[in-house]
């Protein structure tokens, strides 16, 4: 068979007997996060590009390198959304959302498409279930939300996970904490990749997150945010850690997490695995309180978090966890004749609004044949109908 192309690099087919597995997981989550007061929204797929450029910062590797961008008939700057947040949010605020009862919690699964090296739980298009809460700046919100995604993956009966924590501050705090970093850096600038020297200047703190072997050992002994945090956001990291505490959740603080995104304040956070390889995070987020009010909102707090489907999908198999299996056959009915043939197809239909899982031929078989292949779909009970 000669297929005029093959997928494109970055993404997969996810054939039925797979579909079912996360369909079945997707839901979980949703159910989930319903129990925790969140609602479902979607978003288009596409968004115009100043969005992304404005919120998820232009030093980024997501905007630099990974967007899919392109001019649409109306010579209009048009992105495949990258992440779920900012949708989100410009969302929530065109359609008048912030004047809801606060604090407001939405939840979402969506595809999103960033240009970047395939890998084992990394694709250039990848799903993602997220969760937002906005109105909140309390530490109990970032606490809740920290333990619904460990309830999630309790719930889906992953093992071995690790929850990291670190506070990156506020912009008063970032600002006292880049002096001190671009210092640092400076001395090391000779061995710095191309990219880590030219996030130098701007955006330090983009070097603690590159994935460069060279640079992340440069970074080892680098200051760490948590001794500039001014006294407001030492007590909300203080809070949230004993909340978790109290909530019995196990963490541990990583002053190196900082996040790909520049939204990201004070808290953030990482579920790990050792399990899949070097991209080891299910998923993670943090607090974003002031990306509201550069869209263009109202100076509204917010955290969130993003879980990859593909990677959950991958520690479930790794881990050997069973999951629900697909409904099989009920009754098969076979028809011998036109005329039985014909009743077959109607009391099929007539299950099947009944929600029976109920099958019959349709592509002309001989009684045998029909036998044969009610035996392959492991039809529970055989009906034969004659003239």
């Amino acid at each position: 068979m000669n297929l005029i192309t093959n997928r494109a690099k970055g993404t997969q087919d996810v054939l039925p007997k797979d579909s079912f597995k996360r369909s079945f997981v997707e839901k979980l989550l949703f159910d989930i996060a319903k129990t925790y007061g969140f609602g479902q929204i979607r978003t288009p797929v596409f968004e115009h590009t100043e969005l992304f450029n404005k919120s998820v910062g232009d030093t980024t590797d997501v905007v630099q390198k990974e967007m899919y961008t392109f001019k649409d008939k109306g010579d209009r700057s048009i992105t495949l959304r990258p992440e779920g947040t900012t949708p989100v949010v410009r969302a929530m605020l065109e359609n008048g959302l912030h004047n809801n009862a606060l604090p407001i919690k939405l939840s979402y699964l969506m595809s999103c498409y960033r240009y970047e090296n395939p890998q084992a739980g990394r694709y250039r298009e990848f799903n993602q279930f997220g969760a937002e809460i906005f109105g909140s700046e309390d530490p109990a919100a970032d606490a809740e939300l920290i333990f619904m995604v460990h309830d999630m993956f309790n719930r889906l009966g992953i093992k071995g996970l690790t929850l990291e924590i670190n506070s990156i501050g506020c912009p008063k705090c970032k600002e006292k904490y880049y002096l001190k970093l671009q210092e640092y850096l400076e001395s090391k600038k000779a061995d710095l990749c191309p990219n880590c020297v030219d996030r130098l200047s701007r955006t330090p703190m983009r070097v603690l997150d590159c994935k460069s072997p060279i640079c992340a050992g440069i970074t080892k002994d680098a200051p760490v945010i948590l001794d500039f945090l001014c006294k407001e956001c030492s007590d909300h990291f203080e809070q949230v850690k004993s909340y978790l505490s109290q909530m019995q959740v196990l963490f541990k603080i990583n002053p190196r997490i900082v996040r790909g995104l520049d939204y990201y304040t004070k808290t953030v956070f990482e579920f790990i695995s050792t399990e899949i390889g070097a991209q080891g995070a299910l998923g993670g987020g943090g607090r974003y309180d002031g990306l509201v009010k550069m869209i263009g909102g109202v100076d509204m707090p917010a955290i969130g978090v993003g879980l990859g489907v593909e990677r959950i999908m991958l520690i479930l198999e790794k881990q050997q966890i069973p999951l629900l299996e697909p409904e099989k056959c009920t009754i098969y009915i076979a028809g011998l004749g036109y005329e039985a043939r014909e009743m077959a197809l109607k009391l099929a239909c007539i299950a099947r609004q009944y929600s029976i899982n109920a099958q019959c031929d349709i592509v002309g078989r001989g009684l045998k044949a029909q036998m044969k292949f009610a035996d392959k779909i492991e039809a529970a009970f055989s009906i034969v109908i004659g003239e």
